[in-house]
């Protein structure tokens, strides 16, 4: 913002005022007058809304709510949330407030696939994650040299079935260590235990293949081949306990025909994994993903 006051001389002397950019996201049960409630707050604050997205779900009767407004410096987050705490307190709201400039701290996990955690590097490097990377960790030492182009430190942390637990206790060691605020598991082949993953809840991103029909194992691109399937896709979703069946947050698909041969199926599937798997932490960082339950409200 730009303020503007004549000098003794007559002269147009221009003052900048620093402004900041903050997204407010709103979760509570449903009820008349909550837009309302905050929006008032933020015009009492001098606040200019950027960005405003709100649904009201009629299966569990909550109401959510993303806005996107520009403060002067004045207005530091106490001071937001103190403001917004007597229609928090009447609508029984959880909210969560976060500057637009901060960067989810992102530990990437791996196994030996190198198409998502290169996608995630360099949409990073190249400013189209709104995340820092602050370690990359696998249980092959295989990716490595990738992470360390790209200036990031690789962790190698080997899991046999006789060192899980100490492998996965190094893991949450370095998730503290590195104060990680999400982890996302880019083709990382092991599994969490249901203790780690309750810790974590909310804060783990998964990606995996979407066949019709599902295919399990090593190779599920050759069982698709074989079967002829027409199309396969990509679902990127929250790890819970329960294997592979975490709130979904995208999901991506892509036409395949007889003429396409193992290497193509491969090829392609990566392609939408790396795609969706990017445009589901982009939007967990930019706090676009508010959970319904078992399902996910994203304001993309």
């Amino acid at each position: 913002m730009v303020g503007r006051f004549r000098g003794t001389a007559g002269a147009t002397t221009r003052i900048e005022r620093m402004s900041r950019e903050w997204i407010l996201r709103v979760t509570c049960p449903d009820a008349t007058g909550i837009v309302h409630a905050v929006t008032g707050v933020l015009a009492s604050l001098g606040a200019n809304i950027t960005e405003s997205q709100q649904f009201s779900s009629p299966d569990s009767l909550q109401f959510f709510l993303r806005v996107q407004f520009v403060t002067n410096n004045d207005s530091d987050a106490e001071t937001l949330q103190s403001s917004l705490a007597e229609a928090a307190h009447r609508f029984t709201m959880t909210v969560s407030l976060q500057p637009v400039e901060k960067k989810t701290r992102t530990l990437v996990l791996v196994s030996k696939a190198a198409h998502c955690l290169n996608t995630l590097l360099f949409q990073q490097s190249s400013g189209q994650l709104p995340i820092d990377i602050v370690g990359v960790a696998g249980n092959h030492d295989s990716l490595r040299s990738l992470a360390e182009f790209h200036g990031h430190d690789f962790h190698h942390i080997p899991i046999s079935p006789e060192t899980k637990d100490a492998a996965e206790a190094r893991l949450s060691a370095l998730v503290d260590d590195l104060d990680v605020e999400l982890i996302v598991l880019a083709r990382y082949m092991q599994i969490l235990s249901p203790d780690l993953c309750a810790r974590l809840e909310g804060r783990v991103i998964n990606i995996h293949h979407s066949f019709l029909p599902s295919f399990k194992g090593a190779k599920p691109y050759h069982q698709a081949h074989a079967r002829g399937v027409k199309i396969i896709g990509a679902t990127a979703h929250y790890v819970t306990p329960d294997l592979d069946e975490g709130p979904i947050i995208e999901q991506d698909v892509a036409r395949v025909d007889h003429n396409r041969n193992i290497a193509d199926f491969v090829q392609r599937g990566q392609d939408v994994e790396a795609a969706v798997l990017a445009r589901a932490v982009a939007w967990h960082a930019e706090g676009r993903v508010l959970m319904d339950g078992h399902r996910t409200v994203v304001f993309n």
